[in-house]
């Protein structure tokens, strides 16, 4: 199992990262990749990815923090190839929810993000929230280019998984999945052919069922991944399969 997408970052992964690294080796984890939101997360994601061969990060910031970072291609492209463990960009892309940053600055940094990947050739991790037409519309203007784009932790809709996968999207199940008022959900991911599909927990938040009001870590995206498989209909053993090769795939 790989997970696509946690904060290592953040408490209390963090403050107890041994004990979080053994314990998802001990479920078959592989890989870890750990997203960065902000500069100052960076830097503890150049340590974190150090600590063990199974870690690596990313460079990005989140919509909700673009009120304050605010970064360009070039310091993306500088960030990213001065460390061979870094290889995504992101996470980035909108959030017209919460709005917690001005949209017309969301909207810079993501373009800024998208050129950045493009330039690097590596993979851009998506957030998209009440914002399906603003991301569909920016992306469609990268078309040529061929983006290597993952929707992270994707809970869209049906129409809207249907234009991505146009673009060669991948998407990333997050245990919201397992949640039971998730069923339109879980139909949308019925739909995504299998060599498009990867697993996240997005630790430490969005724990699955049955962890649920606990914080969430890597090792529970076992949940998520016998959900999964369900909802597929095929043996847990192949959805890992599934789910490691796509990941392998995309960023290596």
């Amino acid at each position: 199992m790989i997970d696509s997408h946690c904060h290592l970052d953040q408490d209390p992964l963090f403050n107890n990262l041994d004990d979080v690294i053994k314990r998802s080796k001990n479920i078959g984890i592989k890989k870890l990749l750990t997203i960065c939101t902000t500069i100052k997360s960076f830097e503890k994601i150049k340590t974190i990815v150090k600590k063990d061969p199974i870690i690596f990060g990313t460079y990005g910031i989140h919509p909700h923090e673009t009120e304050n970072d605010l970064i360009n291609k070039s310091t993306i492209i500088k960030s990213v190839i001065n460390n061979d463990k870094i290889i995504g960009v992101g996470e980035t892309g909108l959030d017209f929810y919460y709005n917690h940053s001005n949209k017309d600055r969301q909207i810079k940094s993501f373009k800024e993000h998208i050129e950045a990947s493009i330039e690097l050739n590596i993979p851009l991790i998506i957030h998209s929230r009440n914002a399906e037409k603003e991301t569909m519309d920016i992306l469609s203007d990268y078309k040529s280019n061929k983006i290597k784009i993952l929707m992270h932790c994707f809970t869209g809709s049906f129409e809207f998984s249907k234009q991505l996968l146009s673009l060669g999207a991948f998407f990333s199940a997050s245990g919201i999945i397992t949640f039971k008022n998730s069923i339109e959900l879980q139909n949308t991911f019925k739909s995504i052919p299998f060599e498009k599909l990867l697993i996240e927990t997005d630790s430490p938040f969005l724990a699955p069922i049955p962890m649920r009001g606990k914080k969430n870590e890597p090792s529970f995206i076992k949940y998520t991944l016998f959900k999964l498989a369900e909802l597929k209909n095929i043996s847990n053993v192949e959805m890992e399969n599934i789910s490691t090769n796509n990941f392998n795939n995309l960023f290596f």
